[in-house]
């Protein structure tokens, strides 16, 4: 079994008082974030989840609602004195992105040394193995200088599969194509917001979206205002789902 919990759902400016995106997802002992926005470690804390309990962050994207906790992660580990390994995958140079977001938001605290292994991993189309599972990232229509990526994810026998930001492109039916949870972005409903997924584009484009089960997140105002007409269920802060 999978288990897979929405610890944030919404979008960059808490519309509908939703925390950034932070997903958390279980499986074989094995606990990791798919993102993890400025507000994630607040939200983890509140939803009663030890941040020490996480093995890896897997990151669509640099911006920071999808990656800016990971710094206030690591130093938590830290302070709490923290024995459990982390792993950060993202993108390429995930590494010197993460120390610049680092010095921007604590200066000098990218060179501190942590007493826990900390190692940080570069994702392709190509499956990365971390631990027990296996990601592949797929870039996909966001700002071309945040190297957005889609993600698909085999964990214990399921496949977790994330659009992170984009718009409409070819990535898409291939990251949800027999995924057993397809989570895609929803930010408007049918307003159209460059490099973003609107309601009305994912329902033309149904077809090809073969997953098994399909939940949206990343909602705006627009989205959220209209949320008794989605074709799909919309996650909250707090969503639990076993697949």
């Amino acid at each position: 079994m999978t288990r897979v919990r929405f610890i944030g759902s919404g979008d960059s400016f808490g519309n509908g008082g939703r925390f950034q995106t932070c997903i958390l997802v279980d499986s074989d002992a094995y606990r990791f974030l798919v993102d993890c926005g400025a507000t994630s470690l607040v939200a983890l804390k509140r939803a009663d989840v030890d941040p020490g309990s996480i093995d890896a962050v897997l990151l669509t994207h640099f911006h920071g609602d999808h990656c800016g906790g990971v710094p206030y992660l690591i130093l938590d580990g830290q302070f709490t004195k923290r024995e459990r390994p982390l792993v950060i995958a993202g993108p390429p140079g995930v590494r010197e992105r993460m120390n610049a977001i680092f010095e921007a938001a604590l200066p000098t605290s990218s060179r501190t040394g942590q007493r826990f292994g900390l190692t940080y991993v570069e994702l392709g189309e190509k499956a990365t193995r971390i631990g027990p599972i296996e990601a592949v990232a797929l870039p996909v229509a966001h700002l071309a200088d945040t190297l957005p990526h889609g993600l698909r994810v085999r964990a214990g026998g399921r496949i977790v599969a994330y659009t992170g930001d984009t718009d409409w492109c070819d990535a898409l039916p291939r990251l949800a194509d027999g995924a057993d949870l397809f989570i895609a972005e929803a930010y408007s409903f049918e307003k159209r917001i460059p490099l973003h997924l609107s309601h009305a584009t994912l329902l033309a484009h149904r077809d090809e979206l073969r997953a098994k089960r399909t939940v949206l997140t990343h909602a705006g105002a627009e989205t959220l205002a209209r949320a008794t007409e989605l074709a799909w269920t919309l996650a909250v802060d707090g969503t639990d789902i076993e697949i």
